[in-house]
Formats: C-alpha cells, structure tokens, sequence
C-alpha cells in the first residue's frame, strides 16, 4: 500500500512558477511509475506528465509540454512537478498518481494510487 501526499499548490499570476511535491509512503516506491493528474472544474481529469519507476523516461500532455518538469528522487520517495510559465489555464485540482508497473501512461486506469489532490490557480 502506497500513500501520496502533495503540497506547494497555491496561487500565483500569469507567467510564474510553482514547485508541487508528491511525497510517498511504503518500501515500494522506488518501482513505482509516477505521474501527474489535473482536474479543472466541470472537465474530465487531464494527464500532465508521467515518469519511469527509473525516471529515464518521462512524457507530458501537450499543454504543458516545454512548460513543466517532472523529476523523481528515490531515496526520498518524493515526485516533482516544476511548472513554469503559468497560464491561467492551467488553474485545476493537481493529483500525484502511482502505479504498480514500472511504466505506465496516460490513462488515470492504469495508476494505482492517488493523493488527495491540491490547488493551483493561475491569475490573469
């Protein structure tokens, strides 16, 4: 059983930046893929980016592609979601994801686990 827990939402204006992290419970963490979920309201939840249980593969969403890195750190059980350049757009509930594959994709099926999800507004 893993737990996930993010932090670092909040609001910021146009053009910033924030940092979420996604800190994880359990000995398995390390085999796990990770990834990051958005969800705006009244729209479906949107995949943001994804990232190996090794983190040498890593893919995003097409709206936030050149914007926002994700980034692992094993011994810390800690997944990060650097966002730059921050539209209001990107205003949503953002969910930090696990899946018991190594690999996994694009679709909220195929992960495991879920924080409980944090903020981000993004003003104009």
């Amino acid at each position: 059983q893993v737990q996930l827990v993010e932090s670092g939402g909040g609001l910021v204006q146009a053009g910033g930046s924030l940092r979420l992290s996604c800190a994880a419970s359990g000995r398995t963490f390390s085999n796990y893929a990770m990834a990051w979920f958005r969800q705006a309201p009244g729209n479906e939840r949107e995949f943001v980016a994804a990232i190996s249980w090794r983190g040498n593969s890593r893919f995003y969403g097409d709206s936030v592609k050149g914007r926002f890195t994700i980034s692992r750190d094993n011994a810390k059980s800690t997944v990060i979601l650097q966002m730059n350049s921050l539209k209001p757009e990107d205003t949503a509930v953002y969910y930090c994801a696990g899946s018991k594959g190594g690999f996994a994709g694009r679709s909220s099926h195929e992960y495991d686990y879920w924080g409980q999800g944090i903020q981000v507004t993004v003003s104009s």
